[in-house]
């Protein structure tokens, strides 16, 4: 019988979990919810005593299983299986996760950053269509990323490679970020910072706009504003033009960089589709060199919320050389 995989996308509110063929079709697939109480104590004993109940029901023993792969938040070391400072899971301390599930299941265990991991799977199942060079932009509450050259993750000297959403885009006034800089790609090109540019643009436009009253009242979301540009209101669309030049600048850098076939835009903001495709496109080959601008395309991302299961298979089948 066919080895198969079993890939887990840890997020914050959800874990997601499925059986996968070697060749990345989703068998099997299910979804818990993240016990993050006890500083996280109880979620990788969740997960572990979930897979153990749908490996009962299906029939399966390890020996089915070429690996398990999993994408985690946080900083996460793809040797020794760690994870430490995944503030969503209240994770702050050291979490010796590949220990937990080879003694668990006895199976070979792989993980890796969340972001790197859906890279993966877009480059491999999704809009990257089997391409060796593709970078991932996930345009979520932040802004994450993952960077595949030659068919391997690229990792970086200390393992932090592919922190698109840190690509400074803002050198005068910029936004404050979490990570303790100034006009982070991240403060302008995620959902939370759509938002901050919209309450920028609020203070000194004087028009009319039922965008801006949301702004004024505290009451907008990164959602409301791409209805609302599309539906031609003004306002919203003039705080999307300057999204899309940010977001269109940073992929600019990575193109002009390390040229490749593709760079993917994921994530929910992403949801926006072909109207935030085009926006960002056109500052995007604007700034990009003219070599590069004619191979390298930005492209939506295509598998949603499966790309971090598909793309932990894939991790397994990258460490395990099949």
């Amino acid at each position: 019988m066919a080895k198969k995989i079993l890939g887990i996308d840890l997020g914050g509110t959800s874990v997601k979990m499925a059986i996968i063929s070697l060749e990345g079709e989703i068998l099997e697939k299910w979804t818990i919810a993240t016990n993050i109480l006890e500083e996280g104590k109880h979620i990788v004993p969740g997960i572990i005593q979930s897979i153990q109940e749908h490996l009962e029901r299906y029939q399966l023993s390890k020996e089915d299983f070429l690996g398990i792969g999993m994408g985690s938040p946080g900083k996460v070391d793809a040797e020794q299986g760690t994870v430490i400072g995944a503030y969503n899971l209240n994770w702050r301390t050291l979490q010796p996760i590949k220990e937990a599930f080879e003694s668990a299941f006895g199976i070979p265990f792989y993980i890796d950053n969340d972001a790197n991991v859906a890279a993966l799977g877009e480059q491999w199942k999704g809009a990257g269509n089997g391409a060796r060079d593709v970078v991932m932009f996930t345009l979520g509450t932040g802004v994450g990323g993952g960077v595949v050259t030659n068919g391997q993750l690229v990792r970086g000297f200390g393992g932090a490679a592919g922190e698109v959403g840190h690509i400074t885009v803002d050198t005068e006034t910029g936004f404050d970020c979490t990570c303790g800089k100034k006009g982070c790609l991240e403060t302008v090109a995620s959902a939370t910072g759509v938002v901050n540019l919209a309450r920028q643009f609020a203070e000194e436009y004087a028009g009319d706009s039922p965008i801006k009253k949301a702004v004024d009242d505290g009451a907008v979301s990164a959602k409301d504003i791409f209805d609302a540009a599309k539906e031609g209101d003004y306002f919203a669309n003039e705080v999307v033009t300057k999204f899309a030049k940010y977001l269109g600048l940073a992929c600019s850098h990575i193109a002009n960089t390390l040229n490749p076939s593709a760079i993917v835009l994921g994530g929910g903001v992403s949801a926006a589709g072909e109207f935030l495709l085009e926006k960002v496109s056109e500052y995007y080959y604007a700034y990009t060199f003219p070599q590069i601008r004619d191979n390298t395309h930005i492209m939506l991302a295509t598998l949603g919320n499966d790309a971090g299961v598909i793309g932990a298979a894939q991790l397994v089948r990258l460490q395990v050389g099949e």
